[in-house]
């Protein structure tokens, strides 16, 4: 008789077989990513880049992603766009027209996204992002532009509630706090000097009345 630990191996082993088997099966989907490998945001874009391939690694060894009666895996096409909007733009042109992919990951920052957006939305090719937050990708009426994060306005919102929650523990008032913010001239910094929730928490906490920061940017 096999043992327990036995039978739970051979299960494991079956499974694992069996998913290897069927993740052969699977028909491959080439996507494609014009991501920043070199230039002021290559350490942030090769860790978005890995995160891509450890999500395509793991549906891989999970049988792949089931659709009706089909499974698919994937594989992505990279090329650097240098962290630059212009190259991301073009290099986005050159996965569609001539690489003929069908679905595009996003590139790292809400500026290279702003420059890809356009292009995967004349070629109605969908494009999935988890790195471009800024509240002007959302605005356009894009229909092929699908984000899995939150949007800009959200990011210092909590930090700001906590300042001021702060200050009136200690006897201040909300609107003595002042914040000073040190941004990059780019679509999201600029959403986060604009809209770090200043105005919405001093209508909460202050009777209506806004409350006053100061940010240098």
């Amino acid at each position: 008789m096999m043992k327990p630990l036995g039978i739970a191996g051979a299960a494991l082993a079956l499974c694992a077989v069996s998913g290897a088997a069927q993740a052969a099966e699977c028909e491959t989907l080439t996507l494609g990513s014009a991501i920043s490998l070199t230039g002021k945001y290559a350490t942030n874009g090769v860790h978005a880049k890995n995160g891509y391939e450890f999500a395509i690694k793991k549906i891989k060894e999970n049988g792949g992603i089931k659709v009706g009666d089909k499974c698919y895996n994937f594989n992505v096409i990279y090329y650097d766009d240098e962290s630059k909007g212009d190259r991301g733009a073009t290099l986005a042109e050159r996965l569609i027209s001539q690489d003929k992919v069908q679905y595009m990951l996003g590139p790292y920052s809400s500026g290279l996204t702003k420059a890809i957006a356009p292009v995967t939305e004349k070629y109605e090719i969908p494009m999935v992002e988890a790195e471009g937050a800024s509240r002007s990708l959302f605005n356009k009426g894009y229909k092929y532009l699908f984000a899995v994060l939150s949007t800009s306005e959200q990011y210092l919102a909590s930090a700001i509630t906590l300042a001021a929650e702060m200050a009136e523990k200690n006897g201040k008032e909300p609107s003595s706090v002042k914040v000073a913010v040190a941004v990059e001239n780019d679509p999201f910094s600029l959403d986060i000097r604009a809209i770090s929730g200043f105005g919405d928490y001093a209508c909460r906490r202050n009777g209506g009345k806004e409350r006053q920061g100061t940010v240098f940017g």
